[in-house]
């Protein structure tokens, strides 16, 4: 089962309301926030795309820069002993830590489907 929709390059979140009979969510990975509903999956499906050709339009009038989801870079907190093991283990091998947890990061997606 698949819990996220695509569409012009935004992704958007599928989730569930019981008490309202709902299905919902929101484009994930901007700072902006944009929602949309549907009481079946197709109206789920048209109201996103709806909702991200509004948000495009509305960029366009106003002469704003569209949010890019997942643009490349990313903070993380991973503690300070993780830190520091990972940083030891680049130096003792010549790497940087970009290079070591994109490589992580890549061997743990290779076994699972995204």
């Amino acid at each position: 089962m698949n819990n996220t929709m695509k569409y012009k390059g935004y992704i958007g979140s599928v989730e569930f309301s019981e008490a309202d009979g709902l299905l919902f969510g929101s484009v994930q990975g901007i700072r902006s926030l944009i929602t949309y509903e549907g009481t079946d999956v197709h109206s789920l499906v048209q109201d996103f795309h709806d909702a991200v050709d509004e948000y495009l339009e509305d960029c366009e009038r106003f002469n704003w820069k569209p949010e890019i989801a997942y643009k490349g870079s990313l903070n993380i907190r991973i503690g300070k002993e993780l830190h520091k093991k990972a940083a030891v283990y680049c130096i003792n091998n010549e790497r940087t830590l970009n290079s070591f947890i994109e490589e992580a990061i890549r061997e743990k997606l290779a076994s699972v489907a995204v």
